[in-house]
């Protein structure tokens, strides 16, 4: 087998996601997502975890830590493999319904697998999801629906300009606090 593909059988990858699901509960963080991938030929074990405020490096370095030694003692990933465990990071992928959900509102891009009215790649502000669609307005052609099953790959999107006007009001609301404390 090349190097990933040993990881991917359903059973060891649903084996794999049901540890990590349980450790991250365990010390209070949510499993936002597993993956497998090879580097060269060897296997990567990639897992993403959050918690309001963000996790930190210390979160990480625990889940590293009791994941890697469950996946060692039941040892059924039967080659050498490394485990990373990180953040969703800022642009944070979106992979189930209640992902969509908790992000509408948000501005997000989406890649397709098929075309949609033309078009693979929707770049604009998440909705709301009915059913199992996906309601997105898209920068290019307005309010599209997405089917879920559709969906190759998803991720939030920084909006710079907000980031910069909301950074400017905490500035703004220090410098206000810091005058009535001191006049």
């Amino acid at each position: 087998m090349e190097g990933g593909e040993a990881l991917r059988g359903s059973s060891v990858e649903e084996r794999i996601r049901e540890i990590t699901g349980r450790v991250a509960q365990e010390h209070g963080l949510e499993l936002v997502h597993v993956e497998m991938a090879s580097v060269g030929r060897l296997p990567v074990v990639r897992i993403f975890i959050d918690k309001p405020g963000g996790v930190t490096h210390e979160d990480c370095a625990q889940v590293s830590l009791h994941v890697g030694t469950i996946l060692d003692v039941e040892d059924f990933i039967h080659s050498v493999y490394t485990l990373e465990v990180s953040s969703p990071g800022l642009e944070r992928g979106l992979y189930k319904r209640e992902d969509y959900e908790r992000f509408a509102g948000q501005l997000a891009k989406i890649k397709t697998r098929g075309a949609i009215g033309g078009q693979r790649n929707f770049r604009g502000r998440l909705v709301a999801v009915e059913g199992d669609t996906v309601v997105f307005d898209d920068r290019t052609n307005g309010r599209v629906f997405i089917p879920l099953q559709e969906i190759a790959k998803a991720n939030t999107e920084i909006d710079v300009e907000e980031e910069f006007r909301l950074a400017e009001e905490r500035e703004k609301e220090k410098k206000q606090r810091l005058e009535t404390a001191g006049g």
